[in-house]
Protein backbone atom coordinates (compact mmCIF):
# COMPACT_ATOMS: atom_id res chain seq x y z
CA UNK A 1 0.00 0.00 0.00
CA UNK A 2 1.37 3.77 -0.55
CA UNK A 3 1.75 4.84 2.76
CA UNK A 4 4.11 1.89 3.32
CA UNK A 5 5.75 1.47 0.43
CA UNK A 6 6.62 5.46 1.14
CA UNK A 7 7.65 4.58 4.58
CA UNK A 8 10.44 2.47 3.66
CA UNK A 9 12.64 5.17 2.78
CA UNK A 10 12.42 7.40 5.47
CA UNK A 11 10.51 5.86 8.52
CA UNK A 12 12.19 5.22 11.37
CA UNK A 13 9.19 3.73 13.56
CA UNK A 14 10.04 0.43 14.09
CA UNK A 15 13.92 0.74 13.52
CA UNK A 16 16.38 3.09 15.36
CA UNK A 17 19.29 4.54 12.81
CA UNK A 18 21.44 6.58 15.10
CA UNK A 19 24.02 7.35 11.73
CA UNK A 20 22.42 7.07 8.49
CA UNK A 21 25.66 7.91 6.79
CA UNK A 22 27.55 4.90 8.29
CA UNK A 23 24.30 2.36 7.95
CA UNK A 24 24.10 2.97 4.14
CA UNK A 25 27.52 2.80 3.70
CA UNK A 26 27.96 -0.53 5.14
CA UNK A 27 24.51 -1.59 3.51
CA UNK A 28 26.54 -0.65 0.06
CA UNK A 29 29.12 -2.99 0.93
CA UNK A 30 27.24 -6.22 2.23
CA UNK A 31 24.86 -5.50 -1.19
CA UNK A 32 27.22 -4.32 -3.70
CA UNK A 33 30.29 -5.22 -2.71
CA UNK A 34 33.44 -2.88 -1.44
CA UNK A 35 34.17 0.09 -3.59
CA UNK A 36 37.04 1.90 -4.49
CA UNK A 37 34.87 5.41 -4.24
CA UNK A 38 31.86 6.37 -2.64
CA UNK A 39 29.33 9.71 -3.40
CA UNK A 40 28.18 10.03 0.09
CA UNK A 41 25.19 12.99 0.08
CA UNK A 42 22.95 13.92 3.13
CA UNK A 43 20.49 16.32 3.85
CA UNK A 44 18.19 16.99 6.94
CA UNK A 45 14.56 16.93 7.84
CA UNK A 46 13.34 20.38 9.16
CA UNK A 47 10.90 22.06 11.78
CA UNK A 48 9.18 25.26 10.97
CA UNK A 49 9.28 27.15 14.23
CA UNK A 50 6.38 29.37 12.63
CA UNK A 51 4.59 30.74 9.78
CA UNK A 52 2.53 27.50 8.89
CA UNK A 53 0.45 27.16 5.93
CA UNK A 54 1.47 30.40 4.29
CA UNK A 55 4.74 28.99 1.89
CA UNK A 56 2.59 28.40 -0.80
CA UNK A 57 0.31 32.03 0.14
CA UNK A 58 4.04 33.44 -1.11
CA UNK A 59 4.21 34.88 3.43
CA UNK A 60 7.36 34.49 5.92
CA UNK A 61 8.10 30.90 7.29
CA UNK A 62 10.96 30.34 10.04
CA UNK A 63 12.30 26.81 9.51
CA UNK A 64 15.42 25.22 11.13
CA UNK A 65 17.28 22.40 9.69
CA UNK A 66 17.36 19.32 12.18
CA UNK A 67 20.32 16.60 12.92
CA UNK A 68 17.40 14.03 11.61
CA UNK A 69 18.90 13.27 7.94
CA UNK A 70 18.67 11.08 4.96
CA UNK A 71 22.03 9.42 3.29
CA UNK A 72 22.13 8.54 -0.20
CA UNK A 73 25.46 6.34 -0.67
CA UNK A 74 26.66 5.11 -4.09
CA UNK A 75 28.41 4.92 -7.24
CA UNK A 76 28.49 5.08 -10.97
CA UNK A 77 28.04 1.45 -12.46
CA UNK A 78 30.38 0.06 -14.83
CA UNK A 79 30.07 -2.28 -18.12
CA UNK A 80 31.03 -5.43 -16.39
CA UNK A 81 29.03 -4.26 -13.20
CA UNK A 82 25.66 -4.23 -15.47
CA UNK A 83 26.47 -7.17 -17.54
CA UNK A 84 26.35 -8.86 -13.60
CA UNK A 85 23.79 -7.20 -12.73
CA UNK A 86 21.47 -8.53 -15.63
CA UNK A 87 21.37 -5.60 -17.57
CA UNK A 88 19.63 -3.36 -15.15
CA UNK A 89 20.67 0.45 -15.29
CA UNK A 90 19.77 1.35 -11.49
CA UNK A 91 19.69 -0.26 -8.08
CA UNK A 92 18.54 0.85 -5.29
CA UNK A 93 18.65 -0.62 -1.42
CA UNK A 94 16.90 0.33 1.69
CA UNK A 95 17.11 -1.39 5.37
CA UNK A 96 13.32 -3.56 5.64
CA UNK A 97 12.08 -0.26 7.74
CA UNK A 98 8.38 -2.29 8.38
CA UNK A 99 10.54 -5.71 9.88
CA UNK A 100 13.92 -4.92 11.25
CA UNK A 101 15.90 -8.08 10.85
CA UNK A 102 14.43 -9.06 7.50
CA UNK A 103 16.38 -8.88 4.10
CA UNK A 104 17.07 -5.70 3.38
CA UNK A 105 14.96 -4.19 0.38
CA UNK A 106 16.77 -4.22 -3.35
CA UNK A 107 15.04 -2.68 -6.42
CA UNK A 108 16.54 -2.79 -10.05
CA UNK A 109 15.31 -0.63 -12.88
CA UNK A 110 16.35 -0.01 -16.65
CA UNK A 111 16.56 3.40 -17.58
CA UNK A 112 13.13 3.46 -19.12
CA UNK A 113 11.23 2.09 -15.99
CA UNK A 114 13.46 4.21 -13.56
CA UNK A 115 12.86 7.85 -15.61
CA UNK A 116 9.22 6.86 -16.15
CA UNK A 117 6.41 8.89 -14.12
CA UNK A 118 4.43 6.19 -12.34
CA UNK A 119 1.43 5.71 -9.78
CA UNK A 120 0.57 4.81 -7.40
CA UNK A 121 3.13 7.07 -6.04
CA UNK A 122 6.25 4.94 -3.77
CA UNK A 123 8.94 6.09 -1.95
CA UNK A 124 11.08 5.99 -4.80
CA UNK A 125 9.41 7.99 -6.64
CA UNK A 126 10.96 10.87 -4.54
CA UNK A 127 13.77 9.40 -6.00
CA UNK A 128 13.41 8.64 -9.40
CA UNK A 129 11.72 11.95 -9.96
CA UNK A 130 14.71 14.12 -9.28
CA UNK A 131 16.67 12.18 -11.17
CA UNK A 132 14.29 12.72 -14.04
CA UNK A 133 14.34 16.65 -13.48
CA UNK A 134 18.28 16.29 -13.91
CA UNK A 135 17.80 14.62 -17.34
CA UNK A 136 14.76 17.46 -18.14
CA UNK A 137 17.76 19.94 -17.61
CA UNK A 138 19.81 17.92 -20.02
CA UNK A 139 21.96 16.78 -17.18
CA UNK A 140 22.74 12.98 -17.90
CA UNK A 141 22.62 10.51 -15.06
CA UNK A 142 24.65 7.93 -15.67
CA UNK A 143 23.65 4.11 -14.51
CA UNK A 144 24.40 3.49 -10.50
CA UNK A 145 23.88 1.83 -8.08
CA UNK A 146 22.92 3.37 -4.62
CA UNK A 147 21.89 2.65 -0.48
CA UNK A 148 19.86 4.87 1.00
CA UNK A 149 18.99 4.98 4.93
CA UNK A 150 16.76 7.99 7.03
CA UNK A 151 16.04 9.26 10.27
CA UNK A 152 13.73 11.68 9.91
CA UNK A 153 10.42 9.71 11.33
CA UNK A 154 7.94 9.12 8.39
CA UNK A 155 4.51 11.43 8.59
CA UNK A 156 6.11 13.51 11.87
CA UNK A 157 5.56 16.80 9.75
CA UNK A 158 9.38 16.99 9.48
CA UNK A 159 9.47 16.60 6.05
CA UNK A 160 11.18 13.19 5.84
CA UNK A 161 10.27 13.83 1.83
CA UNK A 162 12.06 16.57 1.14
CA UNK A 163 15.18 15.12 2.81
CA UNK A 164 15.16 12.23 0.83
CA UNK A 165 14.68 14.60 -2.48
CA UNK A 166 17.21 16.98 -1.22
CA UNK A 167 20.13 14.05 -0.41
CA UNK A 168 19.36 12.44 -3.68
CA UNK A 169 19.73 15.56 -5.59
CA UNK A 170 22.88 16.14 -3.77
CA UNK A 171 24.61 12.68 -4.95
CA UNK A 172 23.20 13.44 -8.08
CA UNK A 173 25.11 16.72 -8.45
CA UNK A 174 28.92 14.96 -7.49
CA UNK A 175 27.82 11.65 -9.03
CA UNK A 176 27.13 13.87 -12.78
CA UNK A 177 29.87 16.31 -12.07
CA UNK A 178 27.15 19.08 -12.45
CA UNK A 179 26.91 21.14 -9.55
CA UNK A 180 23.60 22.98 -9.38
CA UNK A 181 22.72 26.55 -7.58
CA UNK A 182 21.41 26.04 -4.02
CA UNK A 183 18.08 27.70 -4.92
CA UNK A 184 17.32 25.67 -8.27
CA UNK A 185 17.91 22.19 -6.67
CA UNK A 186 15.48 22.93 -3.94
CA UNK A 187 13.05 24.22 -6.86
CA UNK A 188 13.57 20.88 -8.90
CA UNK A 189 12.74 19.27 -5.51
CA UNK A 190 9.65 21.08 -5.14
CA UNK A 191 8.87 20.12 -8.75
CA UNK A 192 9.28 16.47 -8.21
CA UNK A 193 6.87 16.80 -5.24
CA UNK A 194 4.47 18.29 -7.35
CA UNK A 195 4.60 16.38 -10.45
CA UNK A 196 5.85 13.04 -9.33
CA UNK A 197 4.01 12.62 -5.78
CA UNK A 198 1.08 14.78 -6.13
CA UNK A 199 1.66 17.03 -3.36
CA UNK A 200 1.00 20.74 -4.31
CA UNK A 201 3.49 21.79 -1.36
CA UNK A 202 5.24 24.84 -0.95
CA UNK A 203 9.18 25.53 -1.30
CA UNK A 204 9.83 25.29 2.54
CA UNK A 205 10.68 22.06 3.16
CA UNK A 206 13.32 21.84 -0.01
CA UNK A 207 14.30 25.09 1.00
CA UNK A 208 15.42 24.55 4.55
CA UNK A 209 16.75 21.34 3.61
CA UNK A 210 19.41 22.93 1.20
CA UNK A 211 20.21 25.81 2.84
CA UNK A 212 19.66 24.89 7.02
CA UNK A 213 22.61 26.47 9.09
CA UNK A 214 23.90 25.49 12.34
CA UNK A 215 22.83 27.48 15.07
CA UNK A 216 20.56 29.63 12.69
CA UNK A 217 16.70 29.57 11.77
CA UNK A 218 16.00 30.54 8.20
CA UNK A 219 13.43 33.45 7.65
CA UNK A 220 12.46 32.67 3.63
CA UNK A 221 10.19 35.17 1.81
CA UNK A 222 8.61 32.81 -0.24
CA UNK A 223 7.60 35.44 -2.65
CA UNK A 224 11.25 35.92 -3.83
CA UNK A 225 12.66 32.84 -2.66
CA UNK A 226 15.24 34.90 -0.62
CA UNK A 227 16.36 33.99 2.79
CA UNK A 228 18.13 35.95 5.87
CA UNK A 229 19.75 34.13 8.88
CA UNK A 230 18.62 34.24 12.31
CA UNK A 231 21.10 33.89 14.89
CA UNK A 232 20.09 30.49 17.87
CA UNK A 233 22.99 30.35 19.79
CA UNK A 234 22.06 30.63 23.13
CA UNK A 235 22.43 26.83 24.80
CA UNK A 236 20.29 28.16 27.44
CA UNK A 237 17.23 27.42 25.57
CA UNK A 238 16.51 24.40 23.50
CA UNK A 239 13.94 23.45 20.57
CA UNK A 240 11.64 20.87 21.46
CA UNK A 241 10.09 18.80 18.77
CA UNK A 242 7.13 16.11 20.07
CA UNK A 243 5.67 13.63 17.60
CA UNK A 244 2.57 12.57 18.04
CA UNK A 245 2.81 9.62 16.15
CA UNK A 246 -0.78 9.96 14.87
CA UNK A 247 -1.18 10.74 10.82
CA UNK A 248 -5.19 12.03 10.13
CA UNK A 249 -5.81 10.61 6.47
CA UNK A 250 -7.40 13.67 6.06
CA UNK A 251 -4.48 15.57 5.45
CA UNK A 252 -3.64 15.35 1.72
CA UNK A 253 -7.67 16.47 0.70
CA UNK A 254 -7.74 18.86 3.46
CA UNK A 255 -4.35 20.75 2.46
CA UNK A 256 -6.09 21.35 -1.24
CA UNK A 257 -9.15 22.45 -0.04
CA UNK A 258 -7.05 24.87 2.39
CA UNK A 259 -4.94 26.20 -0.35
CA UNK A 260 -8.04 26.59 -3.01
CA UNK A 261 -9.77 28.56 -0.26
CA UNK A 262 -6.86 30.70 -0.29
CA UNK A 263 -6.47 31.12 -3.72
CA UNK A 264 -9.67 32.04 -4.31
CA UNK A 265 -9.81 34.80 -1.64
CA UNK A 266 -6.90 35.82 -3.05
CA UNK A 267 -8.71 36.46 -6.53
CA UNK A 268 -11.57 38.15 -5.00
CA UNK A 269 -9.62 40.37 -3.22
CA UNK A 270 -7.92 41.01 -6.76
CA UNK A 271 -4.45 40.53 -4.78
CA UNK A 272 -1.53 38.17 -6.36
CA UNK A 273 -1.76 36.37 -3.22
CA UNK A 274 -2.77 36.52 0.58
CA UNK A 275 0.56 38.03 1.12
CA UNK A 276 -0.43 41.52 -0.43
CA UNK A 277 -3.10 42.71 2.25
CA UNK A 278 -2.70 43.60 5.94
CA UNK A 279 -5.23 42.20 8.81
CA UNK A 280 -6.71 45.42 8.96
CA UNK A 281 -7.40 45.65 5.16
CA UNK A 282 -8.25 42.01 4.65
CA UNK A 283 -11.31 43.07 7.74
CA UNK A 284 -12.07 46.22 6.16
CA UNK A 285 -12.62 44.51 2.65
CA UNK A 286 -13.90 41.00 2.79
CA UNK A 287 -17.42 41.60 2.63
CA UNK A 288 -17.17 43.96 -0.37
CA UNK A 289 -15.25 41.45 -2.31
CA UNK A 290 -18.00 38.93 -1.07
CA UNK A 291 -15.68 36.38 1.30
CA UNK A 292 -17.61 33.12 2.34
CA UNK A 293 -17.35 32.82 5.65
CA UNK A 294 -15.13 29.84 5.15
CA UNK A 295 -12.41 32.06 2.61
CA UNK A 296 -12.40 34.88 5.07
CA UNK A 297 -11.46 32.59 8.28
CA UNK A 298 -8.58 30.71 5.99
CA UNK A 299 -7.46 33.93 5.13
CA UNK A 300 -7.32 35.56 8.47
CA UNK A 301 -5.19 32.98 9.37
CA UNK A 302 -2.42 33.13 6.68
CA UNK A 303 -2.19 37.21 7.22
CA UNK A 304 -2.03 36.84 10.56
CA UNK A 305 0.02 34.24 10.92
CA UNK A 306 2.41 36.24 8.06
CA UNK A 307 2.53 39.24 10.42
CA UNK A 308 3.35 37.28 13.59
CA UNK A 309 6.35 35.33 11.35
CA UNK A 310 7.88 39.02 10.61
CA UNK A 311 7.64 39.64 14.28
CA UNK A 312 9.01 35.97 15.61
CA UNK A 313 12.10 37.02 13.76
CA UNK A 314 12.53 40.01 15.64
CA UNK A 315 11.49 38.48 18.49
CA UNK A 316 14.33 36.02 18.67
CA UNK A 317 16.91 37.88 16.69
CA UNK A 318 17.00 39.87 20.31
CA UNK A 319 16.47 36.88 22.12
CA UNK A 320 12.96 38.17 23.22
CA UNK A 321 11.69 34.21 23.91
CA UNK A 322 8.71 34.94 26.04
CA UNK A 323 7.12 36.88 23.14
CA UNK A 324 8.43 34.64 20.55
CA UNK A 325 6.63 32.03 23.22
CA UNK A 326 3.67 34.16 23.02
CA UNK A 327 3.51 34.22 19.32
CA UNK A 328 3.80 30.31 18.64
CA UNK A 329 0.99 29.83 21.06
CA UNK A 330 -1.08 32.51 19.26
CA UNK A 331 -0.26 30.20 16.08
CA UNK A 332 -1.61 27.51 17.30
CA UNK A 333 -4.88 28.88 18.19
CA UNK A 334 -4.87 30.30 14.95
CA UNK A 335 -4.10 27.00 13.22
CA UNK A 336 -6.57 25.06 15.27
CA UNK A 337 -9.31 27.63 15.10
CA UNK A 338 -9.08 29.15 11.88
CA UNK A 339 -7.69 26.95 9.40
CA UNK A 340 -8.95 24.08 11.15
CA UNK A 341 -5.54 21.91 10.58
CA UNK A 342 -5.08 20.35 14.07
CA UNK A 343 -6.36 17.36 15.87
CA UNK A 344 -7.05 15.92 18.91
CA UNK A 345 -3.89 14.62 19.93
CA UNK A 346 -2.21 17.86 18.60
CA UNK A 347 -3.92 20.03 21.36
CA UNK A 348 -3.28 17.54 24.07
CA UNK A 349 0.60 18.28 23.23
CA UNK A 350 0.83 21.90 23.13
CA UNK A 351 -1.29 22.34 26.02
CA UNK A 352 0.63 20.14 28.39
CA UNK A 353 3.76 21.97 26.75
CA UNK A 354 1.90 25.10 27.50
CA UNK A 355 1.12 23.87 30.95
CA UNK A 356 4.59 24.09 31.96
CA UNK A 357 4.71 27.39 32.23
CA UNK A 358 8.07 28.33 34.14
CA UNK A 359 9.56 25.99 31.44
CA UNK A 360 7.97 26.36 27.97
CA UNK A 361 8.47 29.42 26.42
CA UNK A 362 5.71 28.78 24.10
CA UNK A 363 4.25 25.98 21.80
CA UNK A 364 2.60 25.02 18.62
CA UNK A 365 1.48 22.63 15.87
CA UNK A 366 3.81 22.25 13.08
CA UNK A 367 3.90 20.78 9.63
CA UNK A 368 0.82 20.12 7.35
CA UNK A 369 -1.29 19.09 10.67
CA UNK A 370 -4.13 16.44 10.98
CA UNK A 371 -1.31 15.14 13.38
CA UNK A 372 2.43 14.73 13.37
CA UNK A 373 4.59 16.67 15.76
CA UNK A 374 4.18 20.27 17.61
CA UNK A 375 7.42 22.03 18.07
CA UNK A 376 8.10 23.90 21.67
CA UNK A 377 10.79 26.89 22.77
CA UNK A 378 11.96 25.01 26.56
CA UNK A 379 14.54 26.32 28.54
CA UNK A 380 17.39 23.64 27.91
CA UNK A 381 17.88 22.47 32.02
CA UNK A 382 14.32 22.00 31.82
CA UNK A 383 13.65 19.67 28.77
CA UNK A 384 14.19 16.04 30.09
CA UNK A 385 11.27 17.06 32.77
CA UNK A 386 9.16 18.68 30.40
CA UNK A 387 9.68 15.53 28.59
CA UNK A 388 8.18 13.36 31.33
CA UNK A 389 5.36 16.25 31.88
CA UNK A 390 4.32 15.89 28.17
CA UNK A 391 4.90 12.29 27.84
CA UNK A 392 2.76 11.34 30.80
CA UNK A 393 0.00 13.65 29.93
CA UNK A 394 -0.39 12.56 26.32
CA UNK A 395 -0.51 8.95 27.07
CA UNK A 396 -3.07 9.73 30.23
CA UNK A 397 -5.50 11.23 27.49
CA UNK A 398 -5.16 8.87 24.72
CA UNK A 399 -3.53 6.07 25.08
CA UNK A 400 -0.92 6.63 22.94
CA UNK A 401 3.05 7.16 23.07
CA UNK A 402 4.97 10.36 22.22
CA UNK A 403 8.26 10.63 20.89
CA UNK A 404 10.94 13.26 21.57
CA UNK A 405 13.59 14.81 19.55
CA UNK A 406 16.04 17.99 20.96
CA UNK A 407 17.97 19.46 17.87
CA UNK A 408 19.82 22.31 17.72
CA UNK A 409 19.49 24.09 14.09
CA UNK A 410 21.54 22.21 11.93
CA UNK A 411 23.57 22.20 8.78
CA UNK A 412 21.82 21.81 5.04
CA UNK A 413 22.55 19.64 2.61
CA UNK A 414 26.09 18.29 1.89
CA UNK A 415 27.46 15.84 -0.65
CA UNK A 416 31.29 14.10 -1.04
CA UNK A 417 33.54 11.65 -2.84
CA UNK A 418 34.74 8.76 -0.11
CA UNK A 419 37.78 6.73 -0.53
CA UNK A 420 37.02 3.77 0.81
Amino acid sequence: DNQTTRKMATSTKSLEIVDPQKHAQDLYEKTFGKPKELVVAKAGGRVNLIGEHVDYNMGYVMPIAIDRYTAVVGSVLNEDEKKNGKGKDFSIVVPNYSNPGNKDVLITWDRKDFLENSRPVKWHNYVRGVAAMFESKGIKVPPFKAAIVGNVPQGGGLSSSASLEVATASFLEVLCGTPIKPLEKAVLCQTVEHKWCDVPCGIMDQFASVFGQKNRALLIDCKSNTHSVVKMEDTSVSVLIVNSNVKHALVDSAYKKRKAACESAAEKLKIASLREISLKSLEAGAKDAKLTPNEFQRARHVVSEIERTAEAAEALKSNEYVKMGKLMNESHASLRDLYEVSCKELDILVKSAQDCKNSVFGARMTGAGFGGSIVALVKAKDVLAVQKYIDEAYTKATGKKATFISSPPAAGAMSMVVKV
